[in-house]
């Protein structure tokens, strides 16, 4: 199936309370058009409104670059999620591996797989484009997050991040 002439991965998350029919949700690359829903969805989430960031954010990570993603999950022609990612090689010894920086669902469209929609069409892509591990890193007290992530069988990787508070 095209979306705005672009190729489109259509998945079955839950059905329609009112017919009880399924419900597809589509995810395409994000467009300059969906800047403003981004920033609506992350504010929803985080409580903290980032338009700027997520302005740069967009400009780095969507456009069709072979190795970095930014993606959107539809519902009805509603944008209801994105996640962003990108293939990262050689840090610190890694070989290519697929990075989760972002993942989003808007609260009332939660636990119903659209998350799980979201990661899946992003690993797809990171496997295209070489990669064979996936890789996120998130606050320790992220329950959510952390949960989430478990459930798409992640666990804990090869690394060890290291932090030092830096002097004003």
């Amino acid at each position: 199936m095209h979306v705005r002439g672009r190729t489109s991965i259509i998945a079955i998350v839950h059905r329609k309370a009112d017919t009880g029919t399924p419900a597809a949700v589509v995810v395409r690359p994000a467009e300059a058009s969906d800047l403003s829903t981004i920033v609506a969805l992350d504010t929803e989430a985080t409580g903290l409104s980032k338009a700027a960031y997520w302005k740069e954010r967009f400009a780095w990570y969507a456009g069709g670059h072979r190795d970095r993603f930014f993606l959107i999950a539809e519902h009805e022609d509603e944008p209801v999620g994105f996640i962003v990612g990108e293939v990262r090689a050689w840090e610190f010894g890694s070989p290519p591996s697929g990075w989760v920086f972002a993942i989003t669902v808007k609260s009332d469209a939660r636990l119903h797989g659209l998350g799980t929609v979201l990661f899946d069409a992003l690993c797809a892509r990171f496997r295209k484009a070489g990669a064979r591990h996936v890789r996120t890193m998130l606050a320790k007290d992220a329950q959510v997050l952390m949960s989430f992530f478990r459930s798409q069988g992640m666990m804990a990787g090869p690394f060890i991040q290291l932090e030092k508070r830096l002097a004003p």
